[in-house]
């Protein structure tokens, strides 16, 4: 798995990056489009959890050009206050149930290392797929874990419920 190695800390650009390489190669038989979305503020991110995210979103836009038979794949980034959210999703053909929780194939990184980084980095990852009805895989991760402050440094849980309570006493 490759890096984002990108200069900026910027997640979209690195996966939109990724899937045009994709889209552009033999791993896209059926000539699917990506649309990658942002929502909400971008915000910088902890440069080791900006690469095992964009390695969790990697494997679901590979597994999808690669195996989906889809025409629209889609991801969607979404900066909250409470969390950062990236969602990977296409119409293709579905995963078997029978293959969601097994191990994998020697080899692959798969579903059981893409739950694997999203519970190290703090996150959790759902994937939600139905026969001829395409997959969604999710990433959540706290924003105290996701975001850097201004100093570059990972705000506090006691930070967040501060800030928290602070916009609601302003409003």
């Amino acid at each position: 798995m490759r890096s984002s190695t990108v200069v900026s800390n910027d997640l979209a650009l690195a996966i939109s990056t990724l899937g045009e390489e994709l889209a552009s190669g033999e791993t896209n038989p059926n000539a699917a489009e990506l649309e990658v979305e942002v929502e909400g503020y971008p915000r910088n991110l902890h440069p080791i959890l900006r690469d095992e995210m964009y390695r969790i979103a990697g494997e679901a836009l590979r597994n999808a050009f690669k195996h989906a038979q889809a025409k629209q794949i889609e991801v969607e980034i979404r900066y909250d206050e409470r969390q950062l959210r990236v969602r990977v999703r296409d119409e293709g053909k579905g995963i078997d149930a029978k293959h969601l929780n097994e191990d994998e194939r020697p080899g692959h990184y798969g579903l059981r290392g893409m739950r694997e980084r999203a519970k190290l980095m703090g996150g959790k990852l759902a994937v939600w797929s139905e026969l001829d009805s395409g997959t969604e895989v999710e990433l959540r991760i706290p924003a105290c874990r996701a975001y850097e402050t201004a100093d570059g440094r990972k705000r506090s849980w006691l930070a967040e419920k501060l800030a928290g309570k602070d916009t609601e006493t302003k409003s």
